[in-house]
C-alpha cells in the first residue's frame, strides 16, 4: 500500500516536473503593463510599439486549454512598417527584433509539441524556432546541442496539435533553451497571426553516434578571411554534411551531401567576422570545430 502511495506521488511529481520544463507553457501568467499585457518568462516587441499604441503580444482567451494563450499578429505601426508578431522565452533586441537569451535547461528531448492556430494575409510565413546551446568553458563560446526551425505551412484555422522534432549535433546536455515564435516570415503583413499554446517537451533523446577519429580531423587557416580548408581524409569515400554556427547556436550554413576529397574547401566569405562552430555529420559520427573570420 505504501509503495503504491509513494509512486503514485513519484509519478505526480514527474508530470508537474514535465509541464514546468517550459515556462509559463500555458501562457497563463501575465504581467499588466501600461495599456496592455505582457506573458511572464517570455518577450516581445510591445515595449517597442507601445508609444504607438499598437501591440503585437496580446493575451486570447480562453486557451487550448486553459484561460488564456499567446495571440502574436504582425501590426502595422506608423512610422515603423509592419511589425512582426513575435515572442521568444527570453530576452529581445528590440531593435533588430532578434531574440538573445534563453531559460536554464539540462534536458534532452525529441520534439516541441502544442497547439496552435495561424494564416497569413500575404506569402511571407511565420515559423517556430528552437535552440538548445551550453557554454563550453574550453572553447570559450556556447555551443549548439540540438536545434528546429520549422517554417508554418498553409494555415490552421482552429486549434490544431503540433509535433516539431529536434536536430541533436552534439552528445552534451544543454544549459540553456530559447523558443522562438513568429506570425510572419521575413516580409511581414498587416494582421498575419499565430496563436500558441500548451506547449511540452516530449521524449528523450539519449545520445549520438560518437566517433573515433576525431584528431585527425584539422581545418585551415584559422582565423580566416574566405575559405575554410578541411581535411577530410579519415572520413574518405564518405558523404558529410556540414553546419556552421554562430555564437547564439544559430545555424548561418549549410552544405549537405559533400562528397569528401582529401581536402574540401568551404566558402566562409560571405559570414561577418566573429566567432563560429562548424559541425560535420556523417555516419560515422560528429565532429566539431571552432573557427573565426576576420
Amino acid at each position: 500500500m505504501k509503495k503504491s502511495i509513494f509512486l503514485s506521488i513519484a509519478l505526480m511529481f514527474t508530470v508537474v516536473i514535465s509541464k514546468a520544463q517550459i515556462p509559463n507553457a500555458g501562457f497563463e501568467t501575465w504581467s499588466a503593463m501600461t495599456g496592455y499585457d505582457n506573458p511572464n518568462s517570455w518577450s516581445c516587441l510591445n515595449t517597442t510599439t507601445a508609444s504607438a499604441s499598437t501591440y503585437t503580444c496580446m493575451k486570447g482567451t480562453p486557451g487550448s486549454p486553459g484561460t488564456s494563450y499567446l495571440k502574436l499578429v504582425s501590426k502595422t505601426v506608423t512610422g515603423m512598417g509592419v511589425i512582426p508578431g513575435i515572442a521568444s522565452s527570453g530576452t529581445f533586441n528590440q531593435s533588430t527584433f532578434a531574440p538573445i537569451s534563453g531559460f536554464a535547461f539540462n534536458q534532452r528531448p525529441a520534439n516541441l509539441t502544442g497547439n496552435w492556430q495561424h494564416m497569413i494575409y500575404g506569402s511571407s510565413q511565420g515559423y517556430v524556432d528552437v535552440k538548445l546551446t551550453r557554454w563550453d568553458a574550453g572553447m570559450n563560446m556556447r555551443m549548439p546541442v540540438a536545434s528546429a526551425h520549422q517554417v508554418l505551412s498553409g494555415m490552421a484555422m482552429s486549434w490544431a496539435s503540433f509535433t516539431i522534432a529536434l536536430t541533436y549535433v552534439d552528445g552534451n546536455n544543454p544549459d540553456s533553451c530559447m523558443i522562438t515564435f513568429s506570425a510572419s516570415g521575413s516580409a511581414p503583413t498587416n494582421n498575419d497571426y499565430l496563436y500558441v499554446d500548451n506547449l511540452a517537451f516530449s521524449g528523450i533523446v539519449t545520445g549520438i553516434s560518437e566517433n573515433h577519429f576525431d584528431a585527425n580531423i584539422s581545418m585551415f587557416p584559422n582565423p580566416t578571411t574566405d575559405n575554410l580548408i578541411l581535411n577530410l581524409s579519415a572520413l574518405k569515400d564518405k558523404t558529410v554534411s556540414i553546419q556552421i554556427f554562430d555564437v547564439t547556436g544559430k545555424q548561418v550554413q549549410l552544405l549537405e551531401n559533400i562528397a569528401v576529397a582529401e581536402k574540401n574547401t568551404i566558402d566562409v566569405a560571405a559570414l561577418p567576422k566573429g566567432n563560429y562552430v562548424l559541425n560535420i555529420v556523417s555516419t560515422e559520427g560528429n565532429i566539431q570545430r571552432k573557427f573565426s573570420t576576420q
